[in-house]
């Protein structure tokens, strides 16, 4: 009972958020004050503590790889399989279908779980799955569907195609302007996330063999604390139940899409990973986690729409909470 303390809390956090927001004590839109203050500041404060507070092996960048392939997969699979659907429903799915809510919901279920050695071969975990989370999907996603970043679907005037408006230039010239514009929103998507920046110099430096002074750690510790009370709450603040009967529909295809992948992820890691029990457990749990938090913004930037995914990762939080106590009751037995 002890370990299903943590992830319970969680769970009551967001439905505090949004008995909050139902009662009036927050506004619809308050939700975006924390949400800047998650992804800016709270988050990658968390991951210099935890580079700074335990020691990371240059060997579990394999974990990091093998993290990169179970984000990225979803995505390609997502992208194909609604090939004849229209922009929106496939900006839904390759936005909510991949990546993995790993610091804000499986460090403290881990802890709880396994223990503190836990949290290592996670924090390498989410170094790979951060590449695609805190921007790859994003950029993939407006890149395939053609989708101008900066204004949502709604606003480009997003129809029943499957993507929106492109012509191929037809000179070389236009076609060299146009490669170098999409290499600029490229680099531009993965630069301008501070996660994906922070998690970059953390690799570097260990890499290169620094390691961070201790009164770096005691100086990011209070963001540590505060990134998964925080980044639940904004869930619940956003959140609201469906709409329509096509927003029950999305939610429940994106369930029955991550279900199974993170079952084959998840045996994959236990089996094939080249490391001991507990680090192949941790990353097994960590491939059985809900939709990640940054499912959220991009989510809200692209269709403005961010309560269906809100909703979409507390439901998906519920079914991740049962799955990893039977995986971990499972491998531990």
């Amino acid at each position: 009972m002890s370990a299903l303390i943590q992830p319970i809390t969680l769970l009551l956090i967001i439905a505090a958020g949004y008995l909050f927001k139902r009662f009036g004590l927050f506004g619809d839109r308050d939700y975006r004050v924390i949400q800047k203050a998650e992804f800016n500041l709270i988050l990658p404060g968390a991951i210099i503590y935890s580079f700074a507070t335990s020691p990371h092996d240059v060997s579990l960048l394999v974990v990091s790889v093998f993290a990169f392939v179970a984000a990225l997969v979803p995505t390609l699979v997502m992208y194909v399989y609604s090939w004849r659907r229209p922009v929106a429903d496939r900006a839904f799915l390759m936005l909510n279908g991949s990546g993995y809510n790993v610091g804000c919901f499986c460090f403290p279920v881990l802890q709880s779980l396994i223990g503190p050695a836990a949290l290592v071969p996670a924090a390498m975990f989410d170094v790979g799955n951060c590449v695609m989370v805190s921007a790859g999907t994003n950029v993939m996603t407006q890149t395939l569907l053609h989708i101008r970043p900066g204004r949502t679907l709604a606003e480009q005037g997003a129809g029943e195609a499957p993507t929106l408006p492109y012509t191929r230039p037809a000179d070389r010239d236009a076609r060299r302007l146009a490669r170098r514009a999409l290499l600029r929103n490229v680099v531009k998507g993965f630069a301008s996330s501070p996660s994906f920046d922070t998690y970059v110099l953390m690799i570097v430096l260990m890499i290169a063999g620094v390691t961070l002074p201790e009164w770096l750690g005691t100086f990011c510790q209070p963001f540590s604390n505060a990134n998964a009370f925080c980044s639940m709450l904004m869930v619940g603040m956003l959140m609201d139940l469906p709409a329509s009967r096509h927003d029950v529909r999305d939610v429940l295809e994106i369930l029955g899409w991550r279900v199974p992948f993170a079952v084959l992820f998840a045996a994959a890691a236990w089996f094939l990973l080249p490391f001991d029990a507990v680090t192949r457990e941790a990353v097994a749990l960590c491939c059985l986690a809900p939709t990640a938090i940054f499912a959220t913004l991009y989510t809200d930037k692209v269709l403005g729409n961010a309560r269906l995914a809100g909703f979409t990762l507390s439901l998906s939080a519920v079914i991740a909470m049962a799955l990893m106590t039977g995986a971990h009751l499972l491998l531990s037995a």
